[in-house]
């Protein structure tokens, strides 16, 4: 069912729930109301249909079914074209989902296209039927109801993306390897929220601008000014919160410097302590070829090596050894590799 809701009012009060945009039509026409026709995510026919009723301008109603559009504010003649992205934050997925609302608004009629959950349009029609002196003022009070709803569903936004970059700050320290990641994806985030609000402020501005041009009630005026005040605090927190990131991710990026320093320190470390461990080895070594090689000269059993045949050859050679091996010793003493 893609008509969510559909009436036309007299006097700030339905007087009509019209289950056909023929009977809309018709209605208006006899009883000189307002029409507010509620669609969701509606078929071609249906927006055609809507834009030949109220001669919306093609370029329009071409956004309106192509979807995926910036927030912007666009006037054709007189009719004001309005394209808001909503937000809701889910707590169970930890995540920030944007949705599109689109928002014709004419003399006499507002038709909202709604192309995802968000927001509740429901609570805005429940909230302006309670007040029939605001929804008396026509479709300029529609908009901004629809306006305000979109903006104060921002703030559990606000919230939620508040607690995530505090659970980030605590996690930064934790030497967890996923933060990183979490960083840059909430930063993807607060990015997407910031293209979502930063537009509202020109609009609300716009919006303002013209409100004597277009004779728009003056509490009205009131009502626009407090939701751009509100607009205002949201997309200063939004910037907040990127700044944020930004720093988390440059302290995080210092973190990682820090530790690969440590581990490049600590392997200099263990390389020194075993290049000396190398020189002991390798002194030692020394000192003991050195009485081998003259043992195992001696050990070759040749005839004719007159040494054998010395008295004093088996003291010499022992004593060659004792003195090579001392002369070793204290060389690579003072050389340190003992």
């Amino acid at each position: 069912m893609t008509i969510v809701d559909n009436a036309v009012y007299v006097d700030g009060v339905r007087a009509a729930t019209p289950e056909t945009l023929d009977s809309t039509y018709e209605i208006l026409r006899e009883r000189h109301g307002m029409a507010w026709i509620g669609l969701y995510r509606p078929d071609r026919e249906e927006i055609d249909s809507v834009a030949a009723e109220f001669a919306l301008h093609h370029l329009a109603v071409e956004d309106a079914i192509t979807a995926h559009q910036r927030a912007k504010l666009e006037r054709y003649d007189n009719v004001l074209f309005v394209v808001l992205r909503p937000a809701r934050y889910l707590d169970e997925v930890e995540k920030v989902e944007f949705g599109e609302l689109h928002v014709f608004v004419g003399p006499d009629f507002v038709v909202t296209i709604r192309h995802a959950e968000s927001p509740d349009l429901g609570k805005v029609r429940h909230r302006l039927e309670q007040t029939p002196g605001l929804l008396c003022l026509g479709p300029e009070a529609v908009l901004y109801a629809i306006l305000d709803q979109v903006v104060d569903e921002y703030e559990p936004v606000i919230a939620g993306l508040e607690n995530d970059i505090d659970e980030i700050e605590d996690q930064l320290f934790t030497g967890d390897e996923s933060v990183a990641r979490r960083i840059y994806d909430l930063s993807s985030e607060v990015i997407g929220f910031q293209r979502a609000t930063h537009p509202l402020v020109g609009m609300l501005e716009a919006l303002q601008r013209g409100s004597e041009k277009y004779h728009v009630d003056l509490e009205l005026q009131r009502h626009l000014r407090d939701v751009h005040d509100h607009t205002i605090r949201i997309c200063e927190r939004a910037d907040s919160f990127r700044a944020h990131l930004q720093t988390a991710l440059t302290v995080h990026a210092t973190l990682v410097g820090q530790q690969q320093n440590e581990e490049m320190h600590h392997l200099t470390e263990a390389s020194l302590a075993q290049s000396e461990e190398v020189k002991k080895i390798s002194a030692w070594a020394a000192i003991l070829f050195a009485p081998t090689l003259v043992g195992t000269i001696y050990g070759m059993n040749f005839d004719h090596m007159p040494e054998l045949h010395w008295v004093t050859g088996y003291p010499l050679a022992l004593s060659l050894m004792l003195i090579t091996s001392v002369a070793l010793y204290t060389v690579f003493k003072r050389q340190r590799w003992l």
